[in-house]
Order: C-alpha cells, then sequence, then structure tokens
C-alpha cells in the first residue's frame, strides 16, 4: 500500500484555483504518479500525474495529464464525468467502510458522490459547486478530439465537500484514498490508478485498494 504526506500550505479560499499549479511550484510539491495499470484488456497509460497539498480547511489538487485524445461531453456537475477524460480522486475519512469520489473531467466539470459500493449518493449540487476548479482547456463541454494533447486540472475541495462528515480541519488526520484516470468512451479506454487494484476487471469503487494519505499540521 503507498503512504502519501500532504504538506500544508498557505492558500487563501480567496485566491483563483488557476493559481494552484504556481503555488505548488513554489511550494516545491511534489508530482506523483498514476501509472498502475491494473487490466491488461485496457493497456494503455497515458502520462497522468497529480499533486496534492492543504491549507487545513481545503484540499488542492492538481492534475497533469497528456494522452491521445481528448473528450468532455458531460454538460453539467454530477453528470456521467468517467465517461470522459476524467481525473479522479477518491477518499475515505474514516474507518468506515463508506467513501466519497471526486470525479472531474477535462472541462472542470465535477461528480461528488459518497457511500459504500453500489450504492452511492450524489452531493447536492450546492456542495459541488463550493468546489473551486481551473481547467486548462477550458470549462465549455466538447466532443472528442483526436490527437495529443496535455491538459491540467486544479481543484480546491472545502473541507464542506465532504457532506456526511463534520471535519473541521486536516491538520494530522490520516485517510485512505485512490487516485485514477480513466475515459470509458474515449476512442482508446483507459483505467489507471495512482495505488494498485487486484480485481479481475476495471473497477474503482474498491476502498480495500486504496493507499493512505496523512494530513501534515504546520
Amino acid at each position: 500500500m503507498k503512504t502519501l504526506s500532504v504538506k500544508k500550505i498557505s492558500f487563501p479560499a480567496t485566491e483563483s484555483a488557476a493559481q494552484i499549479p504556481s503555488i505548488f511550484d513554489a511550494e516545491q510539491i511534489p508530482f506523483q504518479q498514476i501509472n498502475c495499470v491494473n487490466w491488461k484488456d485496457y493497456p494503455y497509460m497515458p502520462e497522468a500525474k497529480f499533486r496534492i497539498a492543504h491549507t487545513g480547511d481545503a484540499v488542492l489538487i492538481h492534475y497533469c495529464i497528456t494522452e491521445k485524445s481528448v473528450r468532455a461531453v458531460a454538460p453539467a456537475d454530477n453528470g456521467r464525468v468517467w465517461e470522459d477524460s476524467c481525473a479522479e480522486f477518491f477518499v475515505q475519512p474514516t474507518d468506515e467502510n463508506k467513501y466519497y469520489n471526486f470525479e472531474c473531467n477535462c472541462a472542470g466539470t465535477l461528480l461528488i458522490e459518497y457511500g459504500i459500493p453500489g450504492n452511492r449518493e450524489h452531493a447536492p449540487l450546492e456542495t459541488v459547486g463550493q468546489v473551486a476548479r481551473w481547467a486548462s482547456l477550458g470549462r465549455t463541454p466538447f466532443e472528442e478530439r483526436m490527437g495529443e494533447c496535455t491538459w491540467q486540472l486544479a481543484l480546491r475541495i472545502p473541507v464542506s465537500a465532504f457532506f456526511h462528515d463534520k471535519i473541521a480541519l486536516l491538520d494530522g488526520k490520516k485517510m485512505r484514498a485512490n487516485f485514477y484516470k480513466c475515459g470509458d468512451k474515449l476512442q482508446t479506454p483507459h483505467f489507471l490508478s495512482w495505488n494498485p487494484i487486484a480485481l479481475p476487471s476495471p473497477c474503482f469503487h474498491c476502498p480495500d485498494f486504496f493507499g493512505e494519505i496523512i494530513f501534515e499540521s504546520k
């Protein structure tokens, strides 16, 4: 099981999510690879990496991805973003089997759910709207574009987005999590993970295969 320390940094809530990459550069937050190809029927491995930090009251994530084509068809939040060029963060804040999935396509359209595998509850759209997003390809949906493309995505996820938990501060907390890159309906479907998954067919809703993230205190 992989373990990742999440550095605490200063990033005011008033700052645009577009500033996250440059702040991460200044803070020397390193990238982690999403490069586990878990299923031989889906061998394609785009270049996918992420880096993560926190501010005490929010999780900050920056994805950088290069792939053969890009797609952002989902028209609105809480839609089928996993069918697009999608980067995902699944996290289990407590010892319960329940967890959150934050799935965001390359146009910044976001899905948030909570529950157990096979029984998921959508977050209220008001809650989803509290997550600040920046997408290098813009925020307008589009059909699949062929040809190699590099895109970036940055998210500021406030603790209020964990809508079934009362989390005041992230400092010192240990959570189980995994990070994914997928594209179910791209010309070349793929299913990559940060922490490896030992299942016979593609499935990201598998908390038994989450790694561990530890939120540092300053």
